[in-house]
């Protein structure tokens, strides 16, 4: 079982994909993106994680679909 994330964090990614930025699967990456837009590191981080893992499990139902 994995760790469950806050509200808060679920729906930050899902307002900042909605608004047009564009994540990436990779951490770093993110973690850069979102560094312009989150004051609080530790916020930063746990956005950034979801992100890519919420945007991998994306692209794994997408690859299974096409099967």
């Amino acid at each position: 079982m994995g760790k469950i994330k806050p509200k808060q964090v679920k729906r930050g990614i899902q307002e900042l994909l909605d608004a047009g930025i564009e994540l990436s699967t990779d951490f770093e990456m993110n973690k850069k993106i979102l560094g312009r837009e989150m004051p609080s590191k530790k916020m930063r981080n746990k956005m950034a994680g979801h992100a890519s893992r919420h945007l991998k499990q994306k692209e794994a139902e997408l690859a299974s679909l096409k099967k």
